[in-house]
């Protein structure tokens, strides 16, 4: 912009200068939201102890207290997990069911997140000495990443329902190495 020599117009540079000003008015306004989103969340206990599990953040912990409550409506997490379309599809012949891809039905926005914050956790998870740690390698060594990710996420909704239900705070457990 300051390079007169660019071939850009007055006009065109006093309409960049305006738009650069109003994309920082925007960016001031958006940060100033974030902080009051997260003094928020900071000030509910519900959404602290959501934060307390791996992979849910600010953003997550927010939207499922908006959307879920208390969790309480959902008789198991089995049921929020396939509220939030989690849960694997099944095809049953013959007696025999076949499990097919996540149902893809419900509360896309928290899946999503979910989905995301699992992928994020993965590589600390995977490596500790939990029964979540040992659960993940052992996936991993078996099936896709991307399906483990979705499994976590699957399995990161059942610990949200948990919090949410009873009223508890997330501990991982270690266990000694063989």
């Amino acid at each position: 912009m300051a390079d007169e020599g660019n071939g850009l117009g007055p006009r065109l540079r006093r309409l960049l200068a305006d738009m650069r000003e109003e994309w920082r008015d925007i960016d001031r306004r958006i940060l100033e939201f974030d902080q009051e989103l997260l003094e928020r969340a900071r000030a509910t206990e519900t959404t602290r102890r959501l934060m307390g599990i791996p992979g849910v953040g600010l953003l997550t912990a927010t939207a499922l207290v908006a959307a879920v409550g208390n969790a309480r409506t959902f008789t198991r997490g089995r049921d929020l997990a396939a509220w939030l379309g989690l849960v694997p599809r099944q095809a049953t012949t013959g007696g025999k069911p076949k499990l097919l891809g996540i149902s893809r039905r419900g509360n896309v926005y928290l899946r999503t997140l979910l989905i995301h914050g699992a992928r994020t956790a993965l590589p600390g998870l995977a490596k500790s000495e939990t029964p979540l740690g040992r659960w993940l390698r052992g996936l991993l060594e078996r099936t896709h990443r991307n399906v483990v990710i979705v499994a976590l996420a699957n399995k990161l909704s059942r610990i949200a329902w948990a919090v949410l239900a009873r009223d508890r705070h997330y501990v991982a457990i270690e266990v000694a190495g063989d």
